[in-house]
């Protein structure tokens, strides 16, 4: 059959539209994946053939609060190998666990694995040295990865409130897990391109991510004073060989923590080496136990608060002991303390002096200032694993729970809410959360990301009353119990605590932890100190015989490292055997020999120079010494 001339002009007309329409397709088609997808595709190709060495970046550093480096990094290389890259998995895993001293068995596992990159057994954070011998033997596919460890300049210095990193840079306990996510930073990489075989592709140039570090930390912590407390704790460890010891400075007008401590400690490098209970549990914020009489300072306040006692002019008999529905509540002192002001009361600890003021305000009252003060719930510090203490239900305080509770016992507290509530009482009534981290800090530029600012909670007693505590906790040092915290020059107040432990819900015999919580000056704080000895040996187991004086040398050198003068109006202490009595050194400048031996003073003399004059003196006019101490004179001939 003939087919029309007609008919196939317009078969040849429709093949060629469709020609036309096909090649369209594919030209769009092919444009689309030129100008839109091309760039993609290409980074597509390159991922496939890159391969990645990372670089860690630098953890941030942590500081003190004048930026001493408290936590810092030590260049460590880690050596990394691309298992395609090696012909000879033998022979390379042979040479290089000689180098790295570990086993051959191991490491032809690492280096046979079916991965683009392995980081090798016995090869993590290596040094310099070794790395360099990794590089000399030239083996292909082995590569040497920037890295870094974590290194504590100073051992087991603040090592619980640090806590430490492990062998991946990651913070596991302390300041370093708590501040983890703004310490670590962002990783890097050198990127190297290689073909399906694992060749490496030299015709194509390296990629360089650079890692992004960790911010900086800077904390409230004051060296000087973490330093003076190390040491008293240290000196402590050794003379009574205690179950643990506790101590905490804090700024009281703003919750700043100036130093934090405890025994037993670690050397955050070497946490492996003890007990994980050790490390875990940071004691200042963990602990809780009955903090006996330091607690009196909360009955007090409350008291004075609500007009419930006149320290001056009221007076309170201790027979040695009072009933209390039913129960028989002893004092510490056999026999008592007899008639007694209740500033007297507060100097001498008396209990049955406080169980009087804990009926005055009765349950309701005195349990709302505890709570008011902080007690029963956490204060909020910046650091992990913090406790919040056991108190009574209201409804089943009965008069000898509220007895009890009055003079410290039957409750549960941590050092921290100790160290909060006191500051509340003395700096005028404001009770503040503490805090231990201050600044965090871009290493690069310096600028400050994050910044923390005193947080006060609530106002739980006037300034009137806080003025008062201050008062009668400062003739607790000079004339009470505390006397072996007192320093010269500084006014100085504070309250002993000594308390029973309790094991399977019975107070142990002989076993005690003896504690003491100190403030100065008096007249306006700028340091509170806290030390709790946990079961020490061989003395007596008071906090005003084993906690004060160590507070005592804490205040003393933490004052004049930070700054703070010795202030006039100090109450003058009352001595008790076998205390040393203080001389006043007199100005002598001036006087001959015989005018010195007129003036009676108790104190030795060590003269040098020739003539009859004195012409200068060591030390100056004013300052106080120990009865018999030497005081050196330089005589020459009057002109």
């Amino acid at each position: 059959m003939r087919v029309s001339n007609v008919t196939v002009r317009k078969r040849l007309t429709i093949a060629l539209l469709c020609g036309i329409l096909i090649f369209f397709i594919i030209d769009v088609r092919l444009g689309y994946v030129q100008f839109f997808l091309g760039n993609w595709l290409t980074d597509g190709a390159k991922d496939s053939w890159s391969r990645n060495i990372p670089f860690e970046p630098e953890r941030g550093e942590i500081v003190d609060r004048n930026g001493v480096a408290l936590a810092t990094n030590m260049s460590a290389p880690t050596v990394y190998v691309v298992p395609r890259q090696i012909k000879d998995p033998v022979e390379t895993a042979e040479k290089l666990a000689a180098v790295l001293n570990t086993s051959k068995e191991k490491l032809y596992k690492d280096i046979t694995k079916k991965e683009m990159n392995v980081r090798i057994s016995g090869g993590r954070k290596i040094t310099h040295e070794k790395a360099k011998e990794v590089r000399s033997l030239g083996l292909e596919g082995v590569y040497i990865g920037e890295d870094s460890k974590r290194h504590y300049p100073f051992g087991n210095y603040l090592s619980h409130v640090l806590g430490f990193a492990g062998i991946d840079n990651q913070g596991l306990m302390g300041l370093e897990l708590y501040y983890d996510k703004d310490l670590k930073g962002e990783k890097g990489s050198v990127q190297f391109y290689a073909d399906a075989k694992g060749k490496r592709m030299n015709d194509m140039a390296d990629d360089y991510d650079p890692p992004e570090d960790g911010l900086n930390l800077k904390l409230t912590i004051d060296s000087k004073v973490q330093t003076i407390i190390e040491r008293e704790l240290d000196i402590a460890q050794a003379t009574y060989n205690p179950d643990g010891i506790i101590a905490i400075a804090m700024n009281p007008n703003n919750g700043e923590i100036l130093a934090m401590s405890s025994r037993p400690g670690f050397d955050p490098a070497k946490f492996q080496e003890v007990a994980p209970e050790v490390y875990n549990r940071n004691l200042p914020v963990w602990s809780t136990y009955e903090p006996g009489s330091t607690f009196k300072i909360i009955t007090l306040a409350a008291a004075l608060e609500e007009g419930k006692v006149d320290l001056e002019n009221e007076h309170f008999h201790d027979s040695g002991s009072v009933k209390v529905g039913g129960a028989n509540l002893r004092c510490w002192k056999r026999g008592g303390h007899g008639s007694q002001t209740y500033l007297e009361v507060v100097q001498n600890s008396c209990n049955p002096g406080f169980v009087e003021l804990g009926e005055r305000l009765g349950k309701e009252t005195l349990f709302k200032y505890i709570r008011n003060f902080g007690f029963g719930e956490k204060t909020g510090i910046d650091l992990q694993g913090e406790g919040k203490g056991i108190l009574f239900n209201l409804d089943r305080v009965g008069p000898v729970e509220l007895a009890t509770t009055a003079f410290g016992q039957g409750v549960s507290v941590t050092p921290i809410q100790q160290v909060a509530a006191l500051s509340a009482a003395i700096n005028g009534g404001t009770l503040y959360t503490p805090y231990i981290a201050k600044e965090l800090i871009d290493p690069k530029t310096g600028e400050v990301v994050m910044k923390k600012t005193p947080v006060a909670k609530r106002e739980v007693i006037s300034e009137e009353t806080s003025k008062e505590i201050r008062h009668a906790l400062e003739s607790v040092v000079a004339q009470g119990s505390g006397k072996k915290a007192f320093v010269e020059g500084y006014r100085v107040g504070g309250k002993t605590g000594t308390a029973q432990k309790v094991k399977d819900g019975r107070y142990m015999e002989n076993n005690h932890i003896v504690s003491f919580i100190g403030f100065a000056p008096a007249d306006d704080p700028e340091l509170v100190v806290y030390v709790a000895v946990d079961n020490p040996k061989g003395t007596v187991q008071f906090g005003g015989v084993v906690s004060a004086p160590i507070v005592g040398n804490i205040m003393g050198d933490s004052l004049r490292a930070l700054g703070v003068k010795p202030r006039k109006g100090q109450l003058e202490k009352e001595y008790t055997y076998p205390d040393t009595p203080m001389v006043e050194v007199p100005n002598v400048v001036g006087m001959t020999k015989k005018e010195i031996g007129e003036i009676f003073v108790n104190l030795r003399i060590d003269a040098s120079g020739d003539g009859d004059t004195v012409i200068k003196q060591t030390p100056q006019p004013g300052i106080k010494l120990k009865e018999g101490s030497t005081i050196r004179l330089y005589f020459d001939k009057k002109e």
